[in-house]
């Protein structure tokens, strides 16, 4: 198969979908790899190691598209992109459907197999291609909300971890998650007040496990969330519901009513954040104010590490590149149907049932149109 890498655009994006190493393992499976110029710059990977590991550096990104029969990246494709997908070419990303229409219309008209790495799961119940950037995101959130809390960045003036004598912030922690694990990692390690919501008593169980006392955690109500976010220093909104929006638990009201000054952190923020008051920020412009409360909210927050990130997305994205690569998508699907969830677009129509559900299109059974 003919596999293309185009370079990333989308603001402050340093990532890239395939890193030397994979694409010598695709080469090595008889692929074609049309990598475009300068796209591995983020990661220090030059055109040269690319080319020595057996990829055709091309210039122009068009002659990516119009080639390749499988494009492999790291963000959604943007509008001048979309453009130049291709009916039957397949698309391997990662999509956040659900809060972006334009996008999903777009995808839809194209006829292109769109396949999303944030709805693939695992036999366990996981969400395996999504899991390293959100380990990422949460450990940077943390690191994140401490440097906003500083004075000069708009924030309470506040130290994460305090000094003896004085009080460290009290950080929310909104979902028990892969997000939330590793924002309350890097929390605690700081010596930070931690507080974890999350409705499910399993995970609650799980984090009680982990971390013990260097944390409380709170079975999330309505009452629990409002009562401790209005006490916050730092939140971070780490819920997710896969393929679908994710849920408002800070309220409008709750944000006027927050100290002024204090952080909210929206890692939640590719699929449309957990907070009324969230919009997607770039690295360029990463913060906001509203109500005297800071918002950070990038939508590609582990694009801020593309060396990290871009390795650590690869583990687990090559072995589905190689398997699409290898079987064609039909039947890489159709053998696997964990890697079938990540299926969201085929033959103009919606394959995701929370995407189709959140926008109003009607929801079409990936089984039935991959067997015809």
């Amino acid at each position: 198969m003919l596999i293309g890498v185009p370079k990333e655009i989308k603001n402050h994006e340093y990532r890239v979908g395939l890193a030397p190493a994979s694409v010598r393992e695709a080469v090595a499976h008889g692929h074609e790899v049309l990598v475009q110029s300068n796209a591995g710059a983020g990661i220090s990977a030059s055109d040269d190691e690319y080319r020595a590991v057996g990829a055709n550096i091309i210039n122009d990104p068009a002659e990516i598209f119009a080639k390749a029969e499988m494009i492999v990246k790291v963000k959604e494709p943007q509008a001048n992109e979309r453009v130049m997908l291709r009916e039957g070419q397949i698309l391997f990303t990662y999509l956040h459907l659900a809060p972006d229409p334009a996008q999903t219309a777009d995808l839809v008209k194209s006829g292109a197999v769109c396949i999303a790495y944030e709805t693939v799961t695992s036999p366990h119940g996981g969400l395996p291609l999504l899991a390293p950037m959100s380990k990422v995101a949460g450990r940077m959130a943390i690191q994140a909300g401490a440097y906003c809390l500083e004075h000069p960045h708009g924030g309470l003036g506040v130290l994460l971890g305090g000094v003896p004598g004085v009080d460290p912030a009290k950080v929310v922690v909104l979902g028990a998650g892969v997000v939330g694990t590793h924002a309350t990692h890097i929390a605690v390690g700081m010596g930070a007040d931690v507080w974890v919501i999350d409705r499910s008593p399993e995970a609650i169980e799980s984090h009680w496990r982990q971390f013990g006392r260097t944390t409380n955690s709170v079975f999330s109500t309505r009452d629990a969330i409002e009562r401790h976010v209005l006490e916050a220093d730092l939140v971070i909104g780490g819920v997710l519901i896969p393929g679908a929006a994710a849920p408002k638990l800070v309220t409008a009201e709750m944000v006027r009513e927050m100290k002024p000054g204090a952080v909210i952190v929206d890692v939640a923020i590719d699929q449309g954040g957990c907070c009324e008051t969230s919009r997607p920020t770039t690295h360029a412009e990463p913060t906001y104010v509203v109500d005297k409360v800071v918002h950070y909210c990038v939508a590609n927050m582990p694009g801020g590490v593309p060396r990290t990130s871009t390795y650590a997305l690869n583990n687990v994205t090559l072995p589905h590149v190689l398997t699409l690569a290898d079987k064609g998508y039909r039947q890489a699907l159709l053998d696997d149907q964990h890697l079938c969830k990540g299926l969201n677009v085929c033959q103009g129509e919606i394959t995701c049932r929370e995407v189709a559900e959140d926008l109003g299109y009607e929801y079409a059974e990936a089984l039935d149109l991959l067997r015809n």
